[in-house]
């Protein structure tokens, strides 16, 4: 399922367990959570493959209590189904849900960069500048994915409005398995200057601090996202 956290010299059974013993079980469904939901999504489960509760308790050296918790938490995420007799399913690529989800990210994220803009600081817009770059030279999908990530995240983190930030960043989890079909579109024939240059027409607007600019630049980004997978059917399951 992916590398034991004992690897890197936590013990998954012990957490909580020196300083904190009542908070024992929550930190060992964090634990599991955060472990299935990098899995997920860095593509180590991969789309409709069943999770073992008890593959992933004997991999994270737990019980399976916290693991049955960490499935809730996910499938209220978005990233994994639950069927009863059955057990847990990474879930699918569904056109349906895509194009819904992508249409609600055009609702709501460039709202937020709006009120983002005026609120950045220079650190954080030199750091903006810094995930384009590093974009640009990435060459491994996962790496490229977690940038395009972090900078779009980012660039919402002036907003003050937690609320909806939160919900948009639980949307970015429940699309990251589309967004790594798209990039293996646009990926596969070795095109990506488009996004580049959308990234770096966004930055700029967002440098400038012209909310409607970045506002307006974000929303034609997402919805041509869209449209690129919606001319892709055959890219989802049936």
């Amino acid at each position: 399922m992916g590398s034991n956290p004992r690897d890197s010299g936590t013990d998954p059974g012990g957490i909580g367990s020196n300083d904190a013993p009542d908070a024992s079980i929550t930190s060992r469904v964090d634990l599991v959570t955060a472990a299935l939901r990098d899995a997920i999504l860095d593509g180590r489960l991969r789309p409709g493959e069943r999770i073992s509760q008890e593959g992933v308790a004997e991999d994270l050296g737990t019980s399976r209590v916290p693991v049955r918790e960490a499935f809730r938490r996910l499938e209220s995420e978005g990233l994994i189904i639950l069927v009863p007799r059955s057990g847990a399913w990474v879930a699918k690529l569904a056109f349906d849900e895509y194009t819904e989800v992508y249409r609600i990210r055009e609702w709501l994220e460039p709202p937020a960069v709006a009120a983002s803009v005026p609120h950045l600081t220079d650190a954080q817009l030199a750091e903006l500048g810094s995930l384009v770059e590093a974009m640009e030279a990435a060459a491994e999908p996962i790496v490229w994915l977690d940038l395009d990530r972090r900078f779009h995240l980012l660039s919402y983190a002036g907003a003050p409005l937690p609320r909806l930030r939160r919900m948009i960043e639980g949307f970015w989890n429940t699309t990251q398995q589309y967004r790594r079909v798209h990039f293996d579109y646009l990926g596969g024939s070795g095109d990506l200057s488009q996004v580049h240059a959308e990234h770096r027409l966004l930055l700029s607007a967002i440098v400038r601090k012209d909310a409607a600019a970045a506002e307006e630049l974000l929303r034609m980004h997402i919805r041509r996202t869209r449209n690129d997978l919606a001319r892709s059917p055959e890219l989802f399951d049936q």
